[in-house]
């Protein structure tokens, strides 16, 4: 019988579900939004929910948690300075699940798991900007390209 068993294996090892967890976590909070599995999405929304109420108590051992949860500083700062202020005013449900679609290789239900009200440039937090490209770079590759 399956008594007291209330999480999803997803067909990993503990130290693996573990992983998965704070890697997928660490995503969410650094893009806003994250493209997974719906059985991962529904694994992830009430542990991202629990990691934004922590941060929105102010004091010493909430930081040591969500340093421990997260495994780093950087994002731990992002949950208690700018989403802690953003859903001060909300008692739950920061994070939603929207459905999209089959994988096109096995089927799989696919999902979108992202922050309400969420802040659209965080997607582009890794992307470089170009440079524009000079004249003087533009002639020697054309001339390259001649020869």
């Amino acid at each position: 019988m399956r008594h007291g068993l209330a999480n999803k294996k997803l067909n990993r090892t503990s130290e693996h579900r573990k992983a998965l967890l704070k890697n997928m976590l660490n995503s969410l909070i650094k893009y806003e939004q994250i493209k997974t599995t719906l059985p991962k999405a529904k694994f992830l929304k009430p542990q991202a929910d629990k990691i934004i109420t922590l941060g929105k108590k102010d004091n010493l051992q909430t930081t040591k948690r969500l340093v421990s949860k997260l495994q780093d500083i950087k994002l731990a700062n992002k949950v208690k300075k700018t989403l802690s202020k953003r859903y001060e005013k909300r008692s739950g449900g920061y994070t939603r699940i929207i459905k999209a679609g089959f994988r096109y290789g096995d089927n799989a239900p696919m999902a979108i798991i992202e922050f309400v009200d969420r802040d659209v440039e965080a997607k582009r937090v890794d992307k470089k900007k170009k440079e524009p490209v000079k004249e003087a770079d533009n002639k020697e590759v054309k001339k390259v390209a001649t020869a």
